[in-house]
């Protein structure tokens, strides 16, 4: 046995029992992938009914019970169609733009703990691969606009790199004013440290859990944050890069078939790990709001999964009640009201630190 172990080793490279391991990553990173497709395929059709409600019609309620299968029929209809890709395009960036957009939003998740110690990836690193990987995400817009040679798609794409670039410096730093509270990088200790210190703590009431969520200390960052994650991920109302009205579909135009359904789906696995954010940074990711039975029965998975929902639907309530903004009025917002709220943020958490020593010093930086 011994012999074909070493045989085996030999053979692979590596030691069986970490290729062992390996395939066993595989499995559970492809699970998890069939998972988020699920939740997105079921969030898009929520995300239309909520608009239906509002605007008093019945949405998709024709395929499936209910209408609960009618996001799988529009996957095989883009599937089926025939991709049309324009004469004078650069063929090889037009393909590959929605490629970059879609796996650059898939490989995100990676590192997202869905309850205590649930990530592919629990690394110390966790928010700066997040942020790391959604910075790199207007590439595929600015690669789909460009090579698709035509006027509105490449307005759309330098609209959307100024967009997003903008307001990722707002999210940065949100994110800081989290970290200096927290001592750390690691998702899974940020939601940690939102468990073991708060105002619940500080008064006496620690079933009270909700109050121990950074989303009350850290007030207006968690509405810069929201706002700005509205922004990053194209959402009314600051969905300027595809604004109908002025630019037909934006970066989109020139695509159909699968490409189109790629840029689709890297949109809204964006917007859900927005979301996931959100829940993870401010309201403590798979913790139950109240310490206390019947609530800590529930799986932590479960909570966080109620969470992101709430915030999705936020997300599309805002998309169906706020007026479109215009383009200076984003840039002003983004930079003459965000930036400069969230470096004042920033210094004043920091001193209220230093001077009350209020903090989590279970992580390490």
């Amino acid at each position: 046995m011994d012999a074909l172990l070493a045989a085996l080793d030999y053979l692979l490279g590596v030691p069986v029992l970490g290729w062992g391991a390996s395939v066993g990553f595989v499995w559970k990173a492809l699970a998890f992938l069939i998972a988020l497709l699920l939740f997105t395929a079921y969030i898009l059709f929520a995300d239309r009914k909520i608009w239906a409600l509002v605007q008093l019609r019945r949405g998709p309620n024709v395929v499936g019970a209910w209408g609960l299968l009618q996001s799988f029929a529009d996957l095989l209809k883009f599937l089926f169609k025939e991709p049309v890709i324009p004469a004078a395009a650069d063929k090889v960036v037009y393909l590959l733009a929605p490629l970059v957009t879609a796996v650059l939003a898939l490989s995100a998740w990676a590192v997202v703990p869905i309850d205590d110690g649930w990530a592919l990836a629990d690394i110390n690193v966790g928010i700066l691969y997040i942020f790391a990987i959604s910075s790199l995400g207007v590439y595929g817009v600015i690669m789909g606009g460009w090579a698709s040679n035509s006027k509105y798609p490449l307005l759309g794409a330098l609209r959307s790199a100024a967009q997003m670039v903008s307001y990722e410096v707002s999210i940065g730093f949100v994110i800081i004013t989290v970290l200096l509270c927290v001592g750390s990088l690691n998702l899974n200790d940020i939601v940690t440290a939102q468990k073991e210190m708060g105002l619940a703590h500080l008064i006496g009431v620690p079933q009270l859990a909700f109050l121990n969520w950074f989303w009350l200390p850290l007030l207006p960052m968690f509405v810069v944050f929201y706002v700005s994650a509205l922004a990053e991920t194209n959402r009314p109302p600051f969905d300027l890069v595809e604004a109908e009205s002025e630019l037909v579909a934006g970066h989109m135009i020139e695509y159909s078939s699968t490409p189109f359904l790629l840029f689709f789906l890297g949109e809204y696995v964006a917007i859900i790990l927005m979301c996931a954010l959100l829940t993870l940074l401010f309201m403590g990711g798979w913790l139950p709001p109240f310490d206390v039975v019947p609530f800590t029965w529930v799986p932590g998975a479960v909570w966080f999964v109620l969470k992101v929902f709430v915030f999705f639907y936020l997300f599309s309530m805002t998309k169906a009640i706020v007026p479109r903004y215009r383009y200076d009025q984003l840039m002003r917002l983004g930079w003459k009201v965000f930036l400069p709220l969230s470096i004042f943020m920033i210094f004043a958490v920091a001193i209220v630190l230093q001077l009350t020593g209020w903090g989590w010093h279970g992580g390490a930086v």
